[in-house]
């Protein structure tokens, strides 16, 4: 617990050790949990704590988190560096091993986390529960504990991948059916695997693998040193009157 907290507290008493770690950070509470006790402790959240609305469902990708990309140590007034870490993800795989995501990562990539409401006690809590598999993440829904998780769960399925054990209609919400991968995973990338044409000779829409040729945009900052002056006149040109060049 890095703070102390009425209601982190009382929460680490009640529930003891079925809380993996409990985070106060700017007055708000982050409890975590193990998939296995996450239906049993939102429905006493949800029915001797207050906590009876589900504000928001969402999906994390924790791969290479706490790994900054640019190097912004020296950031000053006059501009910042354009230096690129490639260790992170999200980058080709081509351009440096140390891209490559079939590398080992760190364990516990993938996790939900659950924003609850407690109209009673006016507060707030997040919930957050790590799927144990990387490849296969899976996190048991709790849409018998919320109605309103439904299409959450849908959109973290769609986006990232991870499946909820006991949903009802665990369908795509966002992307059509066809869609390949999950756009929010950080391996994901930026140009998407297939795009979409109309084909004159089907008279219909198809899918086609992606056109775009895969790069690594960085940006190009331009500093003049002079910016206040006009520029420069070339040699054996004078700069003519206005009136004189309109003749």
């Amino acid at each position: 617990m890095t703070d102390t907290n009425p209601l982190a507290e009382r929460l680490q008493e009640k529930f003891g050790d079925r809380l993996q770690s409990v985070n106060v950070a700017v007055g708000e509470v982050t409890i975590e949990l193990a998939p296995d006790d996450l239906i049993e402790v939102a429905t006493e959240l949800r029915d001797n704590s207050g906590f009876e609305i589900l504000i928001d469902l969402c999906g994390v990708d924790y791969s290479g988190y706490g790994r900054d990309e640019w190097q912004t140590g020296e950031t000053s007034g006059s501009g910042f560096s354009r230096g690129v870490d490639a260790a992170t993800a999200g980058h080709l795989t081509a351009l440096d091993d140390d891209l490559c995501l079939e590398k080992p990562r760190e364990a516990r990539r993938f996790a939900a986390v659950y924003h609850l409401l407690s109209f009673a006690g006016n507060q707030r809590l997040r919930l957050r529960v790590f799927a144990p598999d990387d490849d296969l993440p899976v996190i048991p829904s709790v849409t018998g504990v919320w109605n309103c998780a439904d299409w959450f769960e849908r959109e973290a399925f769609d986006l990232f991948g991870i499946l909820f054990e006991g949903h009802p209609d665990l369908r795509r919400l966002l992307t059509d059916y066809g869609f390949i991968g999950h756009p929010f995973r950080k391996d994901f990338p930026l140009s998407g695997n297939v795009e979409v044409i109309y084909d004159a000779e089907k008279q219909r829409v198809v899918y086609q693998p992606v056109s775009i040729e895969p790069r690594v945009l960085v940006p190009k900052v331009i500093r003049e040193e002079n910016a206040d002056e006009p520029p420069p006149v070339d040699s054996g040109d004078e700069p003519q009157d206005t009136a004189e060049a309109t003749e």
